[in-house]
């Protein structure tokens, strides 16, 4: 194999690897980490029970309590786990191919995909002013994934939104307003509210029944004009 050979396709299979990476990581999001799998629940303890408890889409979004700190990661042997799930049928694929040089580009982009996915993550938990957390793909990541905090079923990519926006769970705003936290590496997801025709006023009927005398079954109708907001 020549080296151009051998560059042509880690290049590509560097490139598909980060997008398997990406759909990998939605699928785990979704499937293992927010539900039991028949008995196997560590997965869904360790991040929908205990992470989403602690940190939530207020101000607890970002570390309050100094012990909490180890449940921002996955234990640290998750990686290997993980890697080995993802490697098992690149290898067939490379075998198949004739092309180890697959093996290689794959498995760096999964690797790599795994360390920003941690890296990220904590920044966003544990935020320190760090150079990468100035940055405007930050700060889309950071609105993306506090709205996670809000939403546990929408929004369940870190790194890379795509596998999000094809499979119908990207959610770029809140639905409803909320007390988020507030700062420079935090956009603002409150529902957009300008532009909105504002909702005509309607009279409403309302019985007001006379409990001084539950006997007297009569009612006074009161109308008034209510303004919506």
């Amino acid at each position: 194999m020549t080296t151009a050979t051998f560059c042509l396709w880690f290049l590509g299979s560097f490139g598909g690897g980060i997008i398997i990476a990406c759909f990998f990581e939605w699928t785990l999001h979704r499937f293992v980490m927010h539900k039991p799998v028949w008995k196997f629940d560590y997965a869904f303890h360790a991040h929908a029970v205990v992470h989403h408890q602690i940190f939530r889409a207020d101000r607890t979004y970002h570390l309050q309590k100094e012990e909490d700190k180890n449940t921002i990661p996955m234990a640290w042997w998750n990686w290997m786990v993980l890697l080995a799930v993802l490697m098992l049928p690149t290898g067939c694929i490379a075998w198949l191919l004739g092309q180890w040089s697959v093996v290689a580009g794959a498995g760096v982009a999964y690797l790599l995909y795994y360390l920003t996915y941690e890296y990220i993550h904590w920044c966003m938990h544990l935020p320190k002013s760090r150079r990468l957390e100035m940055s405007w793909v930050f700060r889309k990541l950071n609105g993306h994934h506090l709205l996670h905090h809000r939403y546990m079923h929408k929004n369940y990519n870190v790194v890379l939104p795509l596998a999000d926006l094809c499979l119908g769970t990207l959610l770029i705003r809140s639905k409803i307003r909320f007390a988020q936290p507030i700062g420079r590496m935090i956009p603002n997801v409150q529902p957009k509210t300008q532009g909105r025709v504002p909702a005509k006023p309607c009279r409403v009927m309302v019985r007001v029944v006379d409990m001084d005398n539950l006997s007297d079954r009569r009612a006074q109708k009161v109308q008034f004009a209510h303004l919506a907001p």
